[in-house]
């Protein structure tokens, strides 16, 4: 056994479901051969604990780090901060020069609350509705996190949650009390947004702005004009989207604004850093809620973000992942057209994943997986560019896909199948013993 998977046997002994994060864990893309651990990332190179070397061409560290593993820049600042010192009693004065910038690039926005993950920078938006609001309900499309207010969905007998990114998520350990507290809509269901406004309980109108499928300037305009007929906020939910089609978040491009909007994954370029940004009376209006933690003022985030946006700003980032992300959907295209398999995409060129159309798709998805892996790749059928990564890079990748493909045509999926046997890799939420 290698030491990586030596390593997830340990980790399965110790550590809940063997990590902290369902995205990485390895059962996510092969339970047998991921090699689940890595030694050291620079660029778009992962070296795991064999010291071998694996070009990702996958979620990228999901989604966090746009300029490429280790930018050398955005360390540099980080490291000048540990010789500085990155606690003290005193604050640091780089969470004002942060919050200035946020609220400069988004002209709707006065103030910002500062946070170190997605999921709770999620709830800190919701407790700000409700205080400002005073009132309880929140209504959401998307995926936002783990905390119990966005679980309590599926304290249901219906599962709603079923159809927001994560099927078989069960609500074990959130109270019974928040049954009820928050309902969720589909996109496009204009209606269903309007029958719930009507009962005068919701604080907020949480969504993504854009998950799988892109959404029309007149759909976003459309649900914040309902929010403004019936007195409710809205928020956005910019954690994945941010930065990657705009600087900033995605709505932006739409000019269809928010009056909370959470954004965090790219912001610091792997290190972390989330953020609220929200309206002048929002933020006053709840700015009595108790909202502290001690490592929300920690330096590190707050200088990475800093250096992350100037080298953002500079290269116009959001600009080239988005051409990576083109050139690799025509490309990878290519290579089906020729197949006898069909495939479908969901998401936005700089976050793009593609399934084949198949009853054992995650047979499949494994056997691509783990050949990729072979050749020196890590990839789980989603890409996230970096710019790091170039078009060359995107050539070198399709013509491996290319032999998979055909070896998948000469085999025939039914020998696949037999080939990958119990090391499926999952699609759901499963909980490990």
């Amino acid at each position: 056994m290698n030491k990586s998977l030596e390593m997830r046997q340990r980790a399965l002994n110790v550590i809940p479901g063997g990590n902290s994060l369902l995205s990485k864990r390895s059962e996510m893309f092969s339970p047998s051969k991921w090699p689940g651990y890595f030694n050291s990332s620079k660029g778009i190179t992962v070296e795991d604990l064999d010291k071998k070397l694996y070009k990702d061409f996958s979620h990228f560290a999901v989604g966090t780090c746009t300029l490429g593993y280790s930018n050398v820049n955005v360390n540099n600042a980080v490291k000048n901060a540990i010789d500085l010192g990155t606690m003290s009693t005193l604050n640091c004065p780089e969470e004002v020069l942060l919050a200035e910038k946020l609220t400069s690039m988004h002209p709707w926005a006065n103030k910002v609350k500062f946070a170190r993950t997605g999921g709770e920078a999620n709830a800190i938006a919701v407790r700000l509705a409700r205080a400002a609001t005073g009132k309880d309900k929140i209504l959401i499309n998307g995926y936002h996190g783990w905390h119990d207010w966005y679980l309590s969905v599926n304290l249901s007998e219906n599962k709603d949650l079923d159809t927001h990114l994560l099927p078989g998520l069960k609500p074990l350990g959130v109270p019974r009390t928040l049954l009820n507290t928050v309902e969720t809509f589909e996109v496009g269901d204009l209606n269903k947004i309007r029958d719930e406004f009507k009962s005068g309980s919701y604080a907020a109108l949480k969504m993504e702005v854009m998950r799988s499928n892109r959404p029309t300037k007149k759909y976003l305009q459309d649900i914040r004009s309902l929010c403004n007929e019936y007195g409710v906020l809205l928020i956005f939910d910019e954690c994945t989207s941010g930065f990657r089609e705009a600087f900033g978040g995605m709505h932006l491009n739409y000019n269809v604004f928010p009056d909370l909007c959470v954004l965090g994954k790219t912001i610091a370029n792997g290190f972390p850093m989330t953020c609220v940004l929200g309206t002048q009376k929002v933020m006053d209006d709840s700015s009595t809620s108790f909202i502290s933690s001690t490592f929300f003022t920690d330096r590190v985030g707050f200088v990475a973000a800093l250096k992350t946006l100037e080298i953002m700003e500079q290269k116009k980032s959001w600009k080239i992942i988005t051409e990576l992300g083109e050139y690799y959907t025509e490309k990878v295209n290519q290579v089906f057209e020729k197949s006898n398999l069909e495939i479908s995409w969901s998401g936005m060129p700089s976050l793009i994943g593609y399934s084949i159309k198949s009853k054992d798709w995650l047979y499949l998805k494994t056997f691509i997986t783990e050949r990729f892996l072979d050749f020196g790749y890590l990839h789980g059928c989603l890409f996230y560019p970096s710019i790091s990564h170039t078009k060359l890079d995107i050539d070198d990748f399709v013509k491996i896909l290319s032999n998979i493909v055909i070896e998948i045509d000469n085999k025939g999926i039914d020998f696949i199948v037999s080939e990958i046997g119990s090391n499926i890799c999952h699609s759901t939420f499963k909980r490990l013993n």
